[in-house]
């Protein structure tokens, strides 16, 4: 050390100069050697490639890899650099022969360049190859050397050699030339594209194959000759064919890459797609679709989800129909109308809230709510329908009542607690159309929310009867991430277990279209919940499911809005559905949340808690908060005479005389359209004519609907129809006296229909009965 401090100062100047030209040879390499735009590269879970995005410049140059295999590794050695792993990054040798050939040739004829020289030359943008410019290379390649290891050197240069065309680097050069990925390459295919660098712009596949093949099996009989291959392998290497025309990069995710594109552009991004599943749900979305356009129906999206990981396992943005229909929209996030598809949520909250039991007994009758008039799809009413068969035939009607019972606010804060962004508005914004297609809403959020109850269940029933704080949280195909549920808890994120497991059940029976058609697909033997959806005017058809373990999502529509007749959830999007379930492993249906419920005796008939007066009830496993539903409504007790035939009292009947029995009575509008659908439904029978009648009866409207205009329709002989006015009674037997404008018009008894021929105008319809009950009804009448 002494020394050396001796000879700095004796040689001044010479120590000066020479730490300079160390620190110049130190920061002469750029850091980063390559700044050129790359491809968005996604590949699926298995990191097998799903599509690619060109770069920026028009060349197809992937990010670069980490690894090089070994053929190909083997063969670039062999073919540009056999003492690759011996020199400093240049070789002596090799130069002396390349500048002896060159001097006697008067030109440039031969190179002496190593693959670290290359890397460096590549980096420098073809600069002209003059003897400066080797001598710049030889510099920067030893610095090269000293600062990366060979074997990323090598990464460098697979990279970035040109292949010919717009072809850069060993990884998109393998899918444009052999459709496949590097790792998969014959000693043939590797060897073939271990010459191309040398010469891209002379050799290119489908053109001077000659040449091109001679290259390559020179390289091949120096592989034989080495013993790096065996003499079959050899020859079944020469008799391979060489590339005719580039392949078009694997496309089978396209939506999902320009999705990735405006975050990750230029990067290779590993997501959680199954390769597999995606190609045969590209294939089943293509069958539909080739079927649907026939209906003029161009686009579908289909978003597979696996309910304990959060990941996306298929992603479908939109069908493989033309650009006139719009076939590069992807449809997965756009807005559309619900439809029904949001009825599931209702039922829950309602459970969740204690104001409904699974079967409880719902209106399903004509109702008009101020100018809002909803109609089931089969334009029939049962009377009454259980809530839990209402959801799952999807009723309207039902639907709505239950949303003006629930609270249009209480139902509008559950949904946006699902974070569904395309709910802009407040509840007075969208109405009681909430429910049936008055918001929009994406398959996204509707899949995240249908998986975000189902994790909630399997989470309470894996952890001890707890929650986990961030439930409901956003899937991810990325596989770089994983979803953090956040902290366990006792209490609810949301909607309890309970609610969740009964509107599952409730879904699970979803196993019949109103019109019992098309219906070949269902199978029984998969427990599925599931619900579809229409919008109005045929415009959008939804069909998600899901089972213990995933969650599908399907649209069908156009994606410019254009309605179709035919364009119907259970028809169009449902089929979709559980062909791509197929491809599912079957599951087991959700465990029982036990914890959150609690064994009542439930009234069989109505569905409401059991009253003493209930004759058939049953032990029924419902939500704890369901204690707070109010007892069975519909079962009275009345006193029969000993034929039960009339009903009496002890101003008629000796009262040791007298039978009391419990009878299941609706009300009389709700009774009108139950027994048609209901034929074993008994009305009350009638007091006996010598008792005094203490029961209050009741009447209500048929037709006309509340403040409704009336269109007569004239015949073809230029007569005006008449107008049917229709009443329900509670006692049908009993005399009804009809007015129009305080003028009578007549009475009925026992059919309560009366026929009149009304100016055009508004009229007021009154109607009497003998116990001096009254209704009134305004209408409007057009011609």
């Amino acid at each position: 050390m002494n020394k050396i401090i001796a000879y700095i100062k004796r040689h001044k100047i010479k120590s000066a100069v020479l730490v300079v030209l160390l620190t110049a040879y130190y920061f002469c390499l750029p850091k980063q050697l390559f700044e050129d735009p790359t491809a968005t590269v996604i590949t699926s879970a298995n990191n097998e490639l799903l599509g690619a995005q060109i770069a920026k410049d028009g060349q197809w140059r992937f990010p670069q890899n980490d690894s090089i295999p070994e053929k190909f590794k083997t063969c670039i050695i062999q073919f540009e650099d056999e003492f690759f792993y011996k020199h400093p990054g240049f070789n002596p040798i090799s130069i002396f022969k390349a500048l002896r050939d060159n001097v006697k040739s008067g030109a440039i004829k031969r190179g002496g360049s190593t693959i670290t020289q290359q890397v460096i030359r590549l980096s420098r943008k073809g600069q002209q190859r003059t003897y400066l410019e080797k001598i710049k290379e030889l510099i920067l390649a030893t610095r090269l050397e000293f600062r990366e290891s060979k074997e990323q050197i090598l990464t460098y240069y697979s990279s970035h050699a040109p292949f010919g065309g717009n072809v850069v680097g060993i990884d998109a050069a393998s899918w444009r030339y052999f459709n496949r990925n590097v790792n998969q390459l014959s000693w043939a295919e590797s060897a073939t594209l271990a010459v191309l660098p040398n010469a891209p712009s002379l050799i290119y596949p489908g053109k001077n194959q000659k040449l091109l093949i001679e290259k390559r099996n020179r390289l091949l009989k120096k592989l034989l000759h080495k013993s790096i291959i065996d003499t079959l392998t050899y020859n079944l290497s020469v008799a391979e064919g060489l590339p005719q025309k580039p392949f078009p990069l694997p496309q089978t995710a396209p939506h999902l890459l320009q999705k990735v594109a405006k975050k990750n552009y230029g990067q290779r991004v590993q997501t959680t797609i199954n390769l597999s599943l995606q190609k045969q749900t590209n294939a089943i979305v293509k069958t539909h679709y080739n079927l649907l356009k026939q209906n003029e129906i161009h686009n579908i999206s289909v978003l597979v989800l696996d309910v304990k990981t959060r990941q996306v396992l298929a992603y479908v943005g939109n069908s493989p129909t033309d650009k006139t229909h719009q076939k590069d929209v992807d449809i997965v996030d756009k807005p559309r109308s619900t439809g029904s598809i949001l009825k599931p949520f209702l039922y829950a909250a309602m459970l969740d809230s204690g104001d409904l039991l699974p079967n409880t007994l719902i209106a399903d009758v004509p109702s008009q709510f101020g100018n809002y008039t909803p109609e089931n799809f089969n334009k029939e009413y049962d009377g009454a329908v259980p809530a839990s068969r209402a959801l799952s035939r999807s009723l309207n009607v039902p639907a709505v009542r239950m949303l003006q019972s629930f609270g249009l606010d209480r139902f509008h804060h559950y949904l946006k607690e699902l974070k569904l962004k395309d709910l802009k508005y407040n509840a007075n914004h969208y109405g009681l159309t909430l429910v049936l297609g008055g918001a929009e809403s994406n398959l996204w959020d509707l899949c995240k929310s249908y998986a975000s109850l189902s994790s909630t269940l399997n989470h309470y029933t894996e952890n001890s009867s707890e929650y986990y704080s961030n439930e409901f949280c956003e899937p991810t195909f990325l596989a770089s991430k994983s979803i953090d549920f956040g902290k366990k808890s006792p209490e609810k994120t949301l909607f309890d277990a309970a609610s969740i497991y009964l509107t599952y059940e409730s879904l699970k029976e979803v196993n019949r279209p109103e019109n019992d058609e098309n219906w070949e697909f269902f199978d029984g033997s998969k427990p599925i919940a599931w619900k579809t959806g229409t919008s109005f005017g045929f415009r959008d058809a939804w069909a998600i499911g899901t089972t213990k373990d995933y969650v599908v999502g399907v649209w069908v529509g156009n994606a410019d809005g254009e309605g179709r007749p035919g364009l119907v959830g259970v028809q169009t999007a449902a089929p979709i559905l559980f062909d791509v379930f197929d491809l599912l492993p079957n599951s087991d249906w959700f465990s029982k949340p036990f914890d959150d419920m609690q064994e009542v005796d439930i009234c069989i008939k109505s569905g409401f808690r059991a009253t003493e007066t209930c004759e058939n009830t049953e032990l029924k496993y419902i939500q704890n908060s369901g204690l707070k539903t109010k007892p069975c409504p519909y079962h009275v007790l009345i006193h029969l005479d000993q034929n039960e035939q009339y009903q009496v009292n002890s101003s008629c009947e000796n009262i040791n005389n007298i039978v009391n029995k419990s009878w299941f009575v609706l009300p009389p509008l709700m009774a009108f359209y139950y027994k048609t659908k209901n034929p074993f439904y008994k009305p009350l029978p009638p007091f006996r004519n010598d008792c005094l009648d203490d029961y209050a009866a009741s009447m209500q409207f048929i037709y006309p609907k509340e403040t409704t205009t009336v269109f007569l329709p004239k015949d073809f002989d230029g007569k005006t129809n008449e107008l049917i006015l229709k009443i329900a009674h509670s006692k049908p037997e009993t005399t009804l006296f009809w007015y129009i404008n305080d003028i009578f018009l007549g009475t009925t008894k026992d059919i309560h229909d009366m026929a009149i021929s009304p100016k055009v105008g508004k009229h007021l319809i009154t109607v009497v009965d003998e116990l001096g009950n009254e209704v009134k009804r305004w209408i409007e009448v057009s011609i």
